[in-house]
C-alpha cells in the first residue's frame, strides 16, 4: 500500500506541520515613543535574535535587534520613519504601510538601500534589486539584522536540526523521491534514468512533482 507523498501530507494538516502552540514567537510592532532595550531574546521561530522593548507607559514590545545593539540602547536612534532618513542609508525590517509592522528585509543579513526621496514617495532598493514606492511615514530600522554567520556553526548532532525544524513545522529528517518505492512517489522505483515530463500547474499535489509549468527544459543549443 502507498502512502501520501510530503505535498499531499502537508496539506492534510497533520501535527507534522504545525508549530507546537507553546513556541515562543513575538508580535513585531513599531510605536512612535521612544523605547529602552531591556533584553535580547532568542526566538527558535526566527533566524534574527529579537529585542524586548520598555516603553515610557511601561508597556512591552518586540522588534527585531540590530547588529551592535546592546541592552540601555534607546530605540530613537535605530528606529525612523523613512521620511526622516537620509538617501543611501540601510535599512532592514521595513513597514509596507503605516502601523503594518515590519514586513521587508527581517533575515539576519539582509538589508535595503533608500534610493530617492520626494514629498509623497520614497524609493528604496531591496536586496533582489528590486525597488518599491513606500510612504513616508512607514518606520523602518537602520542597519542591518543582527545574526548574520549563523549557518556557520554546524548542528553536529541529527537532534538539534530535529528540534529546530520541529518548532517551525518542518519535516525532518527527508527521503528522497527515487530512494522510495514506485507506489510511494513518481519518482519512486529503479526507473531512475527515465525521461520525466514537465507538470502543469493545477495537477494534484500526488503529481506535481519535477518541472512544474517550466517554460522550458533540456540543455541550450548553441
Amino acid at each position: 500500500m502507498g502512502k501520501n507523498i510530503i505535498p499531499q501530507h502537508r496539506g492534510r494538516g497533520s501535527p507534522t506541520y504545525r508549530v507546537p502552540a507553546k513556541a515562543f514567537s513575538p508580535r513585531l510592532t513599531y510605536r512612535k515613543e521612544n523605547g529602552v532595550i531591556v533584553d535580547i531574546i532568542h526566538d527558535s521561530r526566527r533566524d534574527a535574535p529579537v529585542a524586548k522593548v520598555i516603553y515610557p507607559d511601561r508597556s512591552e514590545g518586540y522588534v527585531i535587534a540590530s547588529e551592535g545593539m546592546r541592552v540601555g540602547d534607546s530605540t530613537d536612534n535605530v528606529i525612523k520613519p523613512l521620511g526622516e532618513l537620509n538617501e543611501g542609508s540601510q535599512i532592514f525590517a521595513i513597514e509596507t504601510y503605516p502601523t503594518s509592522g515590519p514586513k521587508l528585509c527581517r533575515s539576519p543579513g539582509s538589508f535595503a538601500v533608500i534610493v530617492s526621496k520626494s514629498g509623497s514617495d520614497c524609493v528604496i532598493q531591496l536586496p533582489s534589486k528590486k525597488t518599491i514606492k513606500l510612504g513616508p511615514n512607514c518606520m523602518a530600522s537602520l542597519g542591518l539584522p543582527a545574526g548574520e554567520g549563523r549557518h556557520e556553526k554546524p548542528f553536529v548532532k541529527a537532534g538539534r536540526k530535529f528540534h529546530l525544524m520541529r518548532t517551525r513545522g518542518k519535516l525532518f529528517p527527508r527521503t528522497k523521491g527515487n530512494r522510495m518505492n514506485i507506489v510511494d512517489h513518481p519518482y519512486g522505483g529503479s526507473g531512475h534514468g527515465k525521461k520525466r515530463p514537465p507538470v502543469s500547474i493545477h495537477a494534484p499535489p500526488g503529481k506535481k512533482v519535477g518541472h512544474i509549468a517550466p517554460r522550458r527544459t533540456g540543455r541550450k543549443k548553441r
